[in-house]
């Protein structure tokens, strides 16, 4: 039986809702292209423990693990592109968050402030936040203090009640959250945005043969492209895809250099 995991955008609920549908929809599309496909989603291992199931049929991962580890043990299928604010074809950014209420103007006004991640492995907390504060670091620190949140909406929460002053939120959850549940980012703000960098790309396992690879991208076309999915497709934002190769994805690990260049290795 073929796996498939689509965990990484699945918050508020109408995206989760949305995301189970256009994989219903894909996954017959797969079957009628000769596949094996089960119509339901996994939800019962983490997002990240799928990635190198090998019989992941498809899934979704983040970038900077993909060029941290999971190089040459996944393949890529394509890349969605979101028509949300801060996306830019296949690319996307941060927004650096505060308080709604802080008196801060500038990131300079952050020095020596309190700062929310949600996981070192995560490309749009941990490094574009990195990389856009790596030129204001000394000696190889920023912060006075870094927090761990584990998730995009705990450092939402961690901003909007003062327990952290600053966060980088990925703009494809930073619109989802706006869109479905404003009260969440009631009590925040956008101060600036970071670099942009490739999203988060669609992954099959090493193991899948070409020819069933091709047969995946097909079918991802075609139901993005079924004006029956039009409500699914506003619901996630999803506009359509793009075929991004592993040197695409390279920009993600420069970016780290670049903060190493900088001093600022990790996150302090």
């Amino acid at each position: 039986m073929s796996f498939a995991s689509l965990a990484m955008y699945v918050s508020p609920p109408p995206v989760a809702e949305a995301t189970q549908l256009f994989w219903e929809a894909l996954a017959a599309r797969i079957r009628d292209q000769g596949l094996e496909a089960s119509s339901a989603l996994d939800d019962e291992i983490r997002y990240d423990e799928a990635w190198l199931r090998p019989d992941l049929l498809f899934g979704q991962t983040c970038g900077y693990p993909y060029v941290q580890h999971l190089r040459s043990k996944v393949q890529l299928v394509a890349t969605p592109v979101y028509g949300l604010p801060g996306c830019d074809g296949p690319l996307k950014c941060s927004f650096i968050i505060v308080n709604a209420k802080s008196p801060v103007a500038s990131i300079e006004d952050l020095s020596g402030s309190r700062a929310a991640i949600n996981e070192p492995g995560s490309n749009s907390g941990y490094n574009l936040f990195r990389h856009f504060i790596a030129p204001y670091a000394v000696e190889g620190r920023f912060f006075s203090s870094v927090i761990e949140t584990r998730s995009h909406r705990a450092s939402i929460d961690a901003v909007a009640s003062g327990e952290a002053d600053v966060a980088a939120i990925d703009c494809i959850t930073y619109g989802n959250t706006l869109r479905f549940d404003p009260d969440r980012v009631a009590d925040v703000r956008i101060l600036a945005q970071t670099a942009k960098g490739p999203g988060l790309p669609f992954i099959t396992a090493a193991s899948t043969p070409a020819k069933d690879l091709v047969i995946l991208r097909r079918a991802l076309a075609e139901t993005i492209a079924d004006p029956n999915l039009a409500e699914v497709r506003d619901t996630l934002s999803l506009r359509g895809i793009s075929l991004l190769g592993d040197a695409d994805y390279e920009a993600l690990a420069e970016l780290d250099r670049e903060a190493a260049r900088h001093g600022y290795p990790t996150i302090a």
